[in-house]
């Protein structure tokens, strides 16, 4: 998963982090990408914390979009 911001022709970073479902708690593969000038920045890092507390696994995220 592409997390963040990647410029044209930038390095891309391969990083691993846990993700939990804030629903119904199941962990899933963390493998993301980002670009060099943004990988640990304070955004970065802000953002990524963000990310974790609202994210939401692929099945509670196709039951709420049926649901709404």
């Amino acid at each position: 998963m592409i997390f963040g911001k990647i410029e044209k022709n930038e390095k891309i970073i391969k990083f691993n982090v846990e993700i939990q479902c804030v629903n119904c708690y199941k962990k899933v593969p963390g493998g993301m990408k980002s670009g060099e000038t943004y990988f640990n920045t304070q955004e970065f890092n802000k953002d990524l914390e963000e990310f974790k507390k609202t994210y939401h696994c692929g099945i509670c995220r196709d039951k709420k979009r049926v649901r709404d």
